[in-house]
């Protein structure tokens, strides 16, 4: 049951921390890079100002996310027991660095927030939308470990 309850809050507070981190920085940073004709990743990414895409990405997102925060937390069930007797600061530090380095910037994927995608995409992606998907990443990184650390043990 320790461990239904676990993955129960962490999907919320993963769901939470996506979408707050995405309402705020889709709308400063990547409007531009993500819709519309002139966009940096109108090449591979879904438009999302076509409204067909846009009820497409309303259907899939919570099951998604859910589904991401799900094997998320399944992951940390052998470290539990330690990552509860941990200082709220260890446990927010602990989890925040996690999300950040493990879901963004050290991801195998080679996209233009991660180390692959340093060496592997074209240079323009780097140059035009590194720093600006860093303030994403790293918004989630800390409100997920702040709910986590608050939240979870």
């Amino acid at each position: 049951m320790q461990y239904l309850v676990f993955s129960g809050l962490f999907i919320a507070a993963h769901i939470v921390a996506y979408m707050v981190a995405g309402a705020i920085t889709f709308q400063v940073f990547y409007k531009p890079i993500h819709g519309g004709k002139g966009a940096l990743y109108k090449d591979f990414l879904r438009d999302t100002e076509d409204p067909k895409e846009k009820q497409r990405l309303g259907l899939l997102l919570l099951p998604t996310q859910v589904a991401r925060g799900l094997l998320m937390s399944l992951v940390l069930y052998p470290v539990l027991g330690y990552l509860g007797g941990l200082s709220f600061g260890v446990q927010l530090a602990f989890l925040g660095g996690l999300m950040f380095v493990y879901t963004d910037f050290c991801s195998a994927v080679p996209f233009s927030n991660t180390l692959e995608g340093v060496v592997y995409m074209k240079p323009r992606f780097i140059r035009e939308a590194f720093l600006k998907t860093q303030v994403e990443s790293v918004f989630y990184s800390v409100l997920m470990g702040l709910a986590a650390a608050l939240f979870l043990f």
